[in-house]
């Protein structure tokens, strides 16, 4: 049994999958951020859709896309940093899904600030911590 509402500006506490694009040329990268995260945020709540890429134009086009509900950065990515892509993501997409950016050390902070992110996470990732930021971020209302 579902429930619709036929106002849209009311939203219902239906369990849905969250949809997540990760974003790093390094396979490593993004396979280290999948463990971490995991398949599902709590147990016996919905499995997390990732949806995985490599390249600046590939995040451009699921961005135009829609439907996410976060976008994970790699903040170290050749040729196409994450937090260029960021801030390029955050000035062009009327809400636009939160973004996490992830950089290689604690101190690169003050430049995921610039990016206009709304978390960031230092390599090496932490599990506890990386799990717990995916999932304050995915439960934050979207930015207007």
């Amino acid at each position: 049994m579902s429930t619709e509402l036929s106002n849209e500006s009311h939203t219902t506490a239906i369990a849905r999958s969250p949809r997540v694009l990760l974003y790093s040329d390094d396979v490593d990268t993004r396979s280290q951020v999948l463990r971490a995260v995991g398949r599902r945020l709590t147990r016996g709540g919905p499995e997390i859709e990732w949806v995985e890429t490599a390249t600046h134009a590939a995040v451009l086009e699921h961005a135009d896309a829609g439907g996410f509900d976060l976008f994970v950065l790699d903040g170290e990515a050749a040729k196409s940093g994450g937090m260029g892509l960021c801030r390029q993501l955050k000035n062009e997409l009327f809400r636009c899904p939160q973004v996490l950016v992830l950089t290689g050390r604690p101190q690169d902070a003050w430049l995921a600030s610039w990016s206009l992110a709304d978390a960031v996470v230092a390599a090496p990732f932490d599990p506890i911590e990386l799990q717990r930021v995916v999932a304050g971020l995915l439960a934050a209302p979207a930015a207007a």
